[in-house]
């Protein structure tokens, strides 16, 4: 522990940290990425902590990408804030330099580091518990969407191909199928022929895109509300972190995903499908923030709002059956069939949202037409 120890330190050491290194805490919250919390004093007696980052090259193939992407981010909401509120504290991530100029550090035979200020007085959440924690999570990243609406498209590079292409995820599946390597179909020609009966539906908001109907835009692309730092005596969000999915894409896939992860009460891997509901004060609350936050919604967006929950639901659901299939090899699992408990869930929630969806996007229709965006239909 201490050779470990002393790594982290001579790490540290390489980026423009003010003061003295003090200790090191490695954070265990499941993240894909290697992350320590390091605390720095200075002369005064002061003490600062900072959040330093390993990459993961397995899930990010090209981490130097990833680390651009996420200096024209960082860099561009720090200069859109600093314009409005003369102030960038807190409001957003802050790379700091490493020793060259660079805003990552490359540690032979340890990959490639990063190091972000950390924000203080602020916490996170796994599971949406309140209509105000929706509301402040989906304003965030209806904010962070807004806030990055005016950067080229070219300036952000794709780091994970076909992330949200969900006809992909669809081939990638009945490819699965196809080759059952571990002699697993049998027994799911339930969850297989709900995947085929939803096919009609799998492409529709890419053909959207390529009609011209939605906005390609630089999206968040991991939208759940544990990637909102939310302030422990105000309860408003803070900002938006873990940005290494930072990609264009379609604002609905973030939309989607906040709808999927926070809507239903129940475990992702839950068993009892009868807890897999649609809670609509949540999701009236998610409409709400996103609205609120973001000013830059065309109206094809806004009608398909509460559509995209559902798709990415399935996409999700797909993946997951796709994982079963293929021996638990990308997501990791605690128990024999949890993947296949977690895509049976994802379907459920797609036949949830389905029995409502109407009333749903009606909700959306109302409050955009408040705000002054007419939706079709």
């Amino acid at each position: 522990m201490k050779n470990h120890l002393t790594q982290i330190q001579e790490i540290a050491n390489e980026f423009a940290i003010p003061g003295n290194f003090i200790s090191a805490m490695e954070v265990d919250s499941g993240h894909i990425n290697s992350t320590y919390l390091v605390e720095f004093g200075s002369d005064d007696g002061s003490k600062s902590r900072y959040v330093l980052q390993r990459i993961n090259e397995a899930v990010f193939p090209d981490p130097r990408a990833v680390m651009r992407n996420v200096e024209v981010v960082t860099r561009h909401i720090n200069w859109k804030i600093l314009r409005v509120k003369r102030d960038s504290s807190g409001q957003t991530l802050n790379l700091f330099p490493a020793r060259g100029g660079r805003f990552h550090a490359e540690i032979e035979g340890d990959g490639i580091w990063r190091c972000y200020n950390f924000i203080e007085g602020c916490c996170t959440f796994d599971v949406v518990e309140s209509p105000r924690q929706a509301y402040e999570a989906a304003k965030a990243f209806g904010s962070f969407q807004d806030l990055v609406s005016d950067i080229p498209l070219e300036n952000i590079e794709e780091t994970i191909p076909d992330f949200h292409n969900t006809p992909q995820r669809y081939k990638n599946l009945m490819q699965a199928v196809a080759e059952d390597p571990l002699n697993r179909v049998k027994g799911l020609k339930k969850e297989l022929d709900f995947v085929r009966s939803n096919k009609a539906t799998i492409s529709r908001l890419i053909d959207l895109r390529n009609a011209g109907v939605l906005p390609e835009r630089i999206t968040h692309n991991d939208t759940k509300i544990n990637n909102v730092m939310i302030d422990s005596e105000t309860d408003e969000a803070v900002c938006v972190i873990d940005l290494d999915t930072v990609m264009p894409g379609l604002s609905l896939y973030d939309f989607g995903d906040m709808v999927r992860t926070a809507v239903s009460p129940a475990a992702e891997d839950e068993q009892d499908l009868s807890r897999v509901t649609v809670r609509m004060p949540i999701f009236e609350a998610l409409v709400e923030g996103y609205l609120d936050g973001c000013n830059c919604l065309c109206e094809g967006e806004i009608d398909n709002l509460a559509f995209s929950g559902g798709l990415i639901a399935l996409e999700t659901g797909m993946r997951f059956l796709t994982d079963h299939l293929l021996g638990d090899i990308y997501f990791k699992t605690s128990r024999k069939n949890q993947n296949l408990d977690r895509a049976r869930t994802q379907f459920q929630l797609v036949k949830e949202i389905e029995k409502r969806e109407s009333e749903m996007q009606a909700f959306v229709n109302r409050l955009a037409k408040t705000r002054g965006t007419r939706a079709a239909g």
